[in-house]
């Protein structure tokens, strides 16, 4: 008898711990149904410092540099998860025109994002080749030349300008058309349509050790830096008195090799 009431508080023990372990997953994978949305916040910066249009900075070559202007486009984002696991926000809702403008950060959002745990954010600097070659009409919003794209469009040459500073600098020769000592930096090329040219898209990864929880009631922002005077430092040291313009000419992928360490994710907020 005493060996079948054992039995039995075993048995009920078993079938609450069963039940309370059922119960815990269920709640588990409640969180993580449904979609969210991120925000990515770009805070331009020049030597570690609030990049303020107008002042003076010194670039490796020891160089005044003095901006007027920087901006670039951002595309094609992903977000991963820490096994390794994918996702691709759709193109057409994630093509964005950042200009520095002197005042706050620049934020953009992105929603439907499946709920999960994402510890890596991936995206391009420039306009991949089929949204470059696409009709007019499916190049709206932040890639209409005739609207918000204007001046960072190439009409001549059919193609987006990427990544576009412009200042000037005591070191740079005298610009007869402005009177001014001016530096001008257009970098675009995606690959060439009908022949090939060179591609200066570049991929950045950014990896996170604090984790991005989305969840229909949490939208994580990833703070990103990107720092302009990377444009002239490394891999390639690069002088505006040598290289005062740079547009479609092969020394353009110096530049879009250094643009690409200008991006660092500084935190994860959720």
């Amino acid at each position: 008898m005493k060996t079948q009431i054992k039995i039995s508080i075993y048995s009920i023990i078993a079938t609450i711990m069963l039940s309370y372990g059922l119960t815990s997953c269920s709640k588990t994978d409640d969180t993580l149904t449904g979609t969210g949305s991120i925000s990515v916040e770009f805070d331009n910066q020049a030597n570690g410092s609030t990049l303020v249009l107008g002042d003076n900075y010194t670039n490796e070559k020891g160089e005044v540099m003095k901006f007027s202007m920087f901006n670039y486009f951002v595309s094609n984002f992903s977000l991963v998860k820490a096994d390794g696991t994918i996702f691709t926000l759709p193109k057409d809702s994630c093509y964005f025109l950042i200009k520095e403008s002197g005042g706050a950060n620049t934020e953009v959002v992105m929603n439907n994002i499946p709920a999960g745990d994402y510890t890596e954010l991936r995206f391009i600097v420039g306009v991949d080749s089929a949204k470059s070659t696409a009709p007019i009409s499916e190049r709206m919003n932040n890639l209409d030349p005739a609207g918000n794209a204007a001046g960072m469009y190439w009409m001549w040459n059919s193609g987006y300008i990427f990544v576009k500073a412009e200042g000037t600098s005591p070191q740079a020769p005298l610009d007869t058309a402005t009177n001014s000592n001016k530096f001008r930096y257009h970098i675009g090329l995606f690959g060439g349509y009908s022949s090939p040219t060179i591609n200066n898209i570049k991929t950045i990864q950014l990896k996170s050790t604090d984790v991005a929880t989305v969840r229909t009631t949490i939208k994580p922002n990833f703070h990103v830096t990107v720092d302009i005077m990377e444009m002239f430092k490394t891999p390639n040291t690069i002088s505006v008195a040598a290289n005062p313009t740079v547009m479609v000419t092969p020394f353009s992928a110096n530049v879009a090799n250094n643009y690409a360490d200008m991006f660092k994710l500084h935190h994860v907020h959720n």
